[in-house]
């Protein structure tokens, strides 16, 4: 288990880990700071500069996801994380990882007043590091709080959250043991499927509405805009494990067997494995059938139709090459082979 603490800098995280350590047996301190800190002797210069956050590197998130199973896998108990996430599609991206490793995270945010916060921050110092990098630090501390106000809505939705305003790091601490003790801080419910061991089948469904527009959906676990749908799973028919992904992410139950559109070859780019990517005709929502789509929020953040152009926005450029295909296949009413997202035959 992961017991995962959220909240602006300068809330007390990091403090209150450590007497959570004391007060959960079996527990260790796993610091994703430190994780960022070893890029700057891993990456390039030039790929270090192209972010101003090491958050914004993919490789941070995936390192952080590996980081985490490797010392429980070692160690076992729980993990405690005291790190800020303000991003929801990089909480989702994470946390959808650590899910797919059977790992339950506990999601904790500690929620000072912010007129605390700002004192708080005004009076950190950097120890050893001098005058100018601590006001360096407070500055950025500061910068930060508006992203933190702005992701509210959606951190106090999502995590147990507890007002450190008046506490102690000892008081916290023991509020965090409490709630996790009790069940008050439930495990998040971001689910995904175990992470494929070897090639996989995969169908998507283009639905489209009124005005033609195709349907995209942005899942919580894993970055990125995609088609409705999901792995076939063994024994089951490519057209029909559409259907079922539809009903189960938009409680869309389609009336007939969705037409073949495009077969596509995805190759194996490690550490992705690829394999065939088949995308299904799911016809029109009519009826006012596209203003009453269900979204779980285990599974998908947002959905939207859009048209081609607007998908080239949002989708990586591998899916979008798929849909371009794909939608002249529709128009020509024909089935197209492909490979890396490219016509053969």
């Amino acid at each position: 288990m992961i017991v995962w603490l959220n909240g602006a800098f300068s809330a007390g995280k990091t403090s209150a880990a450590r007497e959570l350590t004391g007060l959960i047996p079996g527990s260790t301190l796993y610091e994703p700071e430190v994780t960022g800190g070893s890029l700057r002797y891993l990456l390039p210069q030039k790929r270090l500069g192209e972010v101003g956050d090491f958050q914004d590197l993919t490789i941070w998130r995936r390192l952080v996801v590996d980081t985490a199973a490797a010392l429980l896998a070692e160690l076992g108990g729980t993990l405690v994380v005291p790190m800020t996430l303000l991003r929801q599609d990089y909480r989702d991206e994470i946390f959808g990882r650590l899910a797919a490793r059977r790992i339950p995270v506990r999601h904790v945010l500690l929620s000072p007043d912010e007129t605390i916060l700002r004192q708080r921050i005004a009076a950190r110092e950097e120890f050893g590091s001098g005058r100018e990098r601590s006001a360096s630090v407070r500055r950025w501390a500061l910068d930060h709080i508006a992203p933190y106000t702005a992701a509210l809505s959606w951190l106090a939705a999502d995590a147990h959250v507890i007002d450190t305003s008046r506490l102690t790091p000892r008081q916290t601490a023991e509020q965090i043991a409490e709630a996790v003790r009790s069940g008050a801080a439930a495990a998040c419910e971001i689910v995904q499927t175990p992470e494929p061991t070897g090639e996989t089948l995969a169908a998507g469904v283009l639905l489209f509405d009124e005005q033609d527009r195709v349907l995209l959906v942005d899942p919580t676990y894993k970055p990125g805009w995609e088609f409705p749908g999901g792995v076939v799973e063994p024994g089951e028919s490519p057209a029909r494990a559409g259907m079922r992904e539809v009903a189960e992410e938009l409680g869309i139950e389609l009336e007939r067997v969705p037409g073949l559109l495009v077969v596509d070859w995805e190759p194996p780019i490690p550490p992705a494995f690829g394999g065939l990517r088949l995308l299904f005709d799911g016809g029109r929502l009519g009826g006012g059938r596209a203003d009453r789509l269900l979204l779980p929020g285990s599974e998908l953040r947002d959905c939207r139709f859009v048209s081609e152009g607007e998908a080239a926005e949002l989708l990586p450029a591998v899916r979008f090459k798929r849909l371009r295909w794909a939608l002249r296949a529709r128009e020509r009413s024909t089935v197209l082979n492909l490979e890396e997202g490219v016509p053969v035959g």
